[in-house]
């Protein structure tokens, strides 16, 4: 049987492909192995679930945020073997998920517009080139970090529509020193920028919010998708909540770039499933 997981510092979605075919899935705890060691992954991972299917699994292909460098792969390898001792297990990080899940086995760009963001290009079995994905303080163009945060700088500076801002008081009861508080004090400020996204999700009828995504968009094509050889031509796929609740805007951001969307998911873990299944 081959495990699947596609795993964020928040939840860990799983999939299980038995021999018959059938398809388990369960959802967990998330890992990421810049905040946590081995032996603190390995226990959070003994849960009834995975521990039953301890002596089945043959597989594991494991994407996770954090799993780039493979001093990180190897704790997450380590975490999974005291349960898997006998299992082939694979590492990989959330760009090659996303374009697993996007493109297949197909050539295409695949970008992540989530909290943060990032992309590759994608020749249909390896990511052969990258873009700097310099993080929520020097980068992260089009995630919702950065739109939280464009957001809530207009907040301060009173330079939003009255109305927007009086919803987002009510809402949310923030000030300016809340907000500044929660970016220089608190833990996981980028988490708390891109928390304002769903309201300004709900609110993108007004041109305002609509702007904000659109240049957010805009912004992550100039620094991400038109700098890879040839873009014009490639089919462009997103992974994320941010692109998927936002794909009107993304789609039209596209389209007066130049660009060729092709499929906007939420989440990679479906097809992934699809890409796994194949080995079957």
């Amino acid at each position: 049987m081959i495990l699947i997981a596609d795993s964020g510092s928040s939840k860990t979605d799983w999939r299980v492909i038995h021999k018959n075919g059938q398809i388990s899935q369960h959802r967990g705890v998330g890992f990421n192995p810049y905040y946590m060691t081995s032996e603190e992954m390995a226990i959070q991972m003994r849960e009834d679930f995975l521990i039953d299917l301890s002596g089945e699994i043959n597989e594991i292909y494991y994407y996770g945020a954090g799993c780039a460098a493979p001093e990180r792969q190897a704790e997450v390898k380590n975490a999974l073997l005291t349960i898997f001792p006998e299992a082939e297990i694979q590492i990989d990080h959330d760009l090659s998920a996303a374009a697993h899940a996007t493109c297949g086995h197909k050539s295409g760009i695949a970008c992540i517009l989530g909290t943060g963001s990032n992309s590759c290009d994608y020749d249909g079995e390896n990511i052969i080139a990258t873009r700097p994905a310099a993080g929520y303080i020097l980068g992260d163009e089009g995630g919702g970090c950065y739109v939280g945060r464009k957001f809530l700088q207009d907040f301060i500076h009173e330079e939003m529509p009255e109305n927007i801002r009086e919803a987002a008081i009510e809402r949310f009861h923030i000030t300016q020193n809340i907000i500044q508080d929660h970016v220089y004090l608190q833990p996981y400020p980028s988490r708390y920028m891109a928390s304002f996204c769903r309201f300004i999700t709900e609110h993108k009828a007004e041109p305002y919010c609509y702007g904000l995504f659109y240049q957010a968009f805009k912004d992550f094509f100039a620094k991400h998708v038109c700098k890879y050889q040839d873009y014009q031509n490639k089919p462009v796929s997103f992974v994320g909540s941010i692109a998927f609740y936002n794909s009107d805007i993304l789609r039209k951001a596209a389209f007066d770039t130049g660009i060729q969307v092709n499929i906007i998911i939420e989440s990679p873990i479906a097809g992934l499933t699809l890409y796994h299944q194949e080995k079957l």
